[in-house]
């Protein structure tokens, strides 16, 4: 067990005195919970406290799950992800199974790709053209009613798929935080943001029509669009691809709203410390907006440094993990809407030849950079602490007073 540095003491009172001064009457408590993470406001809630999640992108987790030889790199990977107190994990629906409950972490699950990997929105268009139907580009995989209907049938047999080894049905089971529509949906031939507007639209309607249970989100990386051009001048340059970060999360069904963020791909030609400035204030700005604008949690849910990149260091990867996650723990404590943070990606050992990326990490590995990821983790923890003694007290509280009515308001002794 780590001991307390002296230090730590008065600095986690002063926490939990700020916090209960500023924000205790923000937060509704409920008794009980089915384990189920839910939105209420901006923040999500996990059995009546609020939820703060670290975690981790683990694209490949079904695809090694599928072949039993392989297998152990899931359950290595978990316990690793566990051993640095993370607790959500983000992969791909459209491969085959794995575990998680097991290790008390929680899923989100993206129900099809933008992009080839893994067949994408471009095999959904051959299906159909392979039918005789004419199109003429990927970006009617948004528009063209037979690949829509070849997705939602996609989506009704996942939500409805029957995982044999915990006997659940998926979209009865908690250990699935989340369901994304999309991984980075784009849309270039229509700027407007109508098309992918639309589509979300018509998506989100159709999960929700199976499945009330469980959170929903976009699978959006935060560009800005038309609704808000005042907010175009932050999107990189080149990066207009038919989404639009409030529009798009503000649709009915979407629960929260999603933010990606890669200077090193973004700003190429920008050096490290301009790269850190465009993080901070692409990350300010998007909680903001999702405080007042969007009024929903928001989860960043792709972020990471190559090594491949010029000039890489691993402390340089450790300040912008740290810049992340600075911004999360400053909204989570002062009650704001940035609940947690997946960065891209992990892997287990022996694995970098086939799954490395350059973003890849390495818990065993990687020590600085594991090491601040533990430590954002232990933050998260003790806020979700401090929210759940709170409600200890609340709950306390409306027992007295019951107590108190139920005898009139007398009191034992003098």
């Amino acid at each position: 067990m780590m001991m307390m540095k002296p230090w730590v003491v008065p600095v986690f009172l002063a926490l939990v005195i700020l916090i209960q001064q500023q924000y205790c009457y923000n937060f509704q408590v409920e008794a009980g919970g089915d384990d189920f993470i839910r939105s209420r406001g901006t923040h999500f809630m996990l059995n009546g406290n609020p939820y703060y999640a670290n975690g981790f992108n683990a694209y490949w987790l079904m695809y090694v799950a599928s072949d039993p030889s392989q297998r152990n790199k899931v359950s290595s990977a978990f316990q690793q992800a566990s051993s640095h107190g993370l607790s959500v994990a983000r992969t791909w629906a459209f491969s085959d199974a794995a575990e998680a409950r097991r290790f008390g972490i929680k899923l989100v699950l993206s129900l099809v790709n933008n992009y080839e990997s893994f067949g994408g929105k471009k095999q959904y268009v051959n299906w159909a053209r392979n039918q005789g139907h004419y199109l003429s580009s990927d970006d009617d995989f948004f528009r063209n009613p037979v690949v829509k209907g070849f997705y939602k049938n996609h989506v009704k047999t996942v939500l409805n798929r029957y995982n044999t080894i915990t006997g659940t049905i998926y979209k009865n089971d908690p250990t699935i935080m989340a369901w994304e529509l999309m991984n980075e949906p784009r849309c270039t031939s229509d700027p407007s943001g109508r098309t992918i507007q639309a589509w979300v639209m018509e998506m989100a309607s159709f999960v929700k029509s199976i499945d009330r249970n469980h959170l929903l989100e976009a699978g959006l990386e935060g560009f800005y669009g038309q609704t808000t051009p005042q907010r175009r001048s932050l999107n990189p340059a080149g990066f207009d691809m038919g989404t639009d970060f409030i529009a798009n999360n503000r649709i009915p069904g979407i629960d929260f709203a999603t933010v990606h963020s890669y200077p090193d791909q973004w700003l190429s030609s920008s050096n490290d410390q301009n790269q850190l400035s465009f993080l901070d204030n692409w990350l300010s700005t998007h909680i903001q907006d999702a405080q007042y604008l969007i009024r929903k949690p928001l989860l960043i849910t792709e972020f990471g440094k190559s090594w491949k990149d010029p000039g890489f260091s691993s402390y340089q990867r450790d300040l912008l993990f740290n810049k992340v996650y600075t911004k999360i723990y400053s909204s989570a404590k002062h009650g704001g809407p940035a609940a947690g943070g997946l960065f891209w990606q992990l892997l287990s050992e022996g694995m970098e030849s086939s799954f490395g990326d350059g973003y890849e990490i390495v818990l065993s590995q990687s020590s600085s950079t594991a090491n601040v990821i533990a430590q954002q983790s232990h933050k998260l923890y003790q806020i979700r602490k401090i929210f759940a003694r709170m409600r200890n007290v609340e709950r306390w509280k409306r027992a007295r007073a019951q107590w108190s009515a139920r005898n009139g308001g007398r009191r034992n002794g003098h």
